[in-house]
């Protein structure tokens, strides 16, 4: 699975309405990759729903959240129109990118295992760096977590951009 500091992957999935995203449509933003075991599911229709009431949070922190998973384009627009789902989800039918991210592997639920996507996030700073991997997510609070992050990340990343600044005072002198 990637880690924090390793180079994101970029990837070219089809939303809900067939149109092609890759990193290059997100240029200077920071990115939420969100990957989820299933469309309409109880554990991913929470998580998908609190990513989408904080949306506006999240835009002003300059990020974008894209939520990954199986299926086709049909069940991604099923899905958002039942929900009123705004936020961004792709679909990634044969688990490609799930699989390249180290998130598709053996699963096991009531006794019985099976493959499918473990439920990950992945925070992405603008040059596609990993800042940070949430596994075994708790979908009830995890946008709300991953909010907290970002905003401590601005808060750090603003304090670094200052302390880089030369003193206006003494370039005066």
């Amino acid at each position: 699975m990637l880690k924090s500091e390793d180079d994101a992957i970029d990837f070219s999935l089809k939303d809900r309405t067939g149109t092609q995203y890759s990193f290059k449509d997100f240029r200077n933003k920071n990115l939420v990759l969100y990957f989820y075991p299933k469309d309409d599911t109880p554990g991913c229709t929470i998580e998908a729903n609190s990513f989408n009431q904080h949306l506006s949070a999240f835009k002003k922190l300059n990020t974008e959240v894209i939520g990954i998973s199986g299926g086709d384009e049909q069940s991604k627009e099923k899905f958002c129109k039942k929900y009123g789902l705004k936020l961004l989800l792709l679909s990634d039918p044969d688990f490609g990118i799930s699989r390249t991210y180290g998130v598709y592997g053996e699963k096991s639920f009531l006794g019985r295992k099976f493959m499918g996507i473990r439920r990950t996030t992945f925070i992405l700073n603008k040059n596609r760096k990993i800042l940070k991997v949430y596994e075994a997510v708790k979908p009830e609070a995890h946008a709300q977590e991953v909010l907290e992050f970002l905003k401590a990340f601005k808060k750090q990343e603003e304090a670094e951009r200052l302390a880089r600044r030369p003193d206006k005072e003494l370039s005066n002198r």
